[in-house]
C-alpha cells in the first residue's frame, strides 16, 4: 500500500509502515529524474544515481524524466559523456519541455520518448555575459563556435540529420512539437499512459 504524503510516501513491509522519500522508492525502479536548469549541483547528483544503477545492474535499462530548460554546456556534456559511458541502456522522456542542453540530453537517450503534449527547443550555445579587452572577448567567441560545433555534431549523430541540417535549426531557436520531433529524428514515441503491463508505455 502506498499513501502519498508530500515528497514522502508511506510503504507497507513486514516490519510495519516506513516514510520513505518518493526518489527513494523511483531510484528503486531504475527512475531518475532531471528537473530545473542544468548545473553542477544538479549533473553531480544526477551522475551519483546514474553510477549507483549500474553498479547494481550493468544491463538493466535505466529511465531518465527530463523537465528542464537547459543550462550549463559544460555540467550538460559532462552528463552526456557519463550516460554514453554506462553499459546499461537510458531511456529519456521528456515531460513538459526539454530546452537546450536538456534538449540534448535527451535526444541521446537509447530510447526518447514523448508525452504528447511536450515540446523540444534546440539553439546554439548563447554569448555568455562579459566584458574585457578584444582579445579576452575573441576568446570566448573562438570556444563558443567550437562547443557549437561540438553540440551540432552530438545532436547530428543521435537525429542521423546532417550537421549543415543542425546546425541551420541551431542557428536560432528551434521548437518542435511531439510528433515534429519525431519526424525529425529528435524522438522515437510518443506515449499515451506508463502501463507496466504494456512494457510501460503505450503509443500513440
Amino acid at each position: 500500500m502506498y499513501i502519498a504524503n508530500e515528497a514522502r510516501i508511506i510503504k507497507e513491509s513486514s516490519r510495519g509502515y516506513d516514510l520513505i522519500p518518493i526518489q527513494d522508492e523511483m531510484l528503486a525502479h531504475r527512475e531518475v529524474e532531471l528537473v530545473g536548469d542544468v548545473d553542477a549541483g544538479s549533473v553531480n547528483a544526477l551522475v551519483r544515481e546514474l553510477r549507483y544503477l549500474q553498479r547494481q545492474d550493468p544491463e538493466a535499462e535505466i529511465t531518465l524524466f527530463i523537465n528542464s530548460p537547459g543550462g550549463s554546456v559544460d555540467s550538460g556534456l559532462a552528463l552526456y559523456d557519463v550516460m554514453q559511458a554506462l553499459s546499461c541502456p537510458i531511456r529519456t522522456v521528456c515531460v513538459g519541455l526539454a530546452a537546450s542542453m536538456a534538449a540534448l540530453l535527451f535526444i541521446s537517450g537509447d530510447r526518447r520518448d514523448m508525452l504528447p503534449h511536450s515540446r523540444l527547443m534546440i539553439h546554439d550555445p548563447l554569448i555568455p555575459r562579459t566584458g574585457g579587452s578584444a582579445l579576452h572577448l575573441k576568446a570566448i567567441s573562438d570556444d563558443l563556435m567550437e562547443t557549437r560545433q561540438i553540440t551540432a555534431r552530438v545532436i547530428a549523430e543521435h537525429s542521423g540529420r546532417s550537421l549543415e541540417e543542425v546546425l541551420e535549426k541551431t542557428a536560432a531557436d528551434s521548437f518542435f512539437q511531439a510528433e515534429e520531433a519525431v519526424a525529425f529524428g529528435l524522438a522515437d514515441n510518443i506515449i499515451t499512459s506508463f502501463d507496466e503491463s504494456k512494457g510501460g508505455m503505450d503509443l500513440v
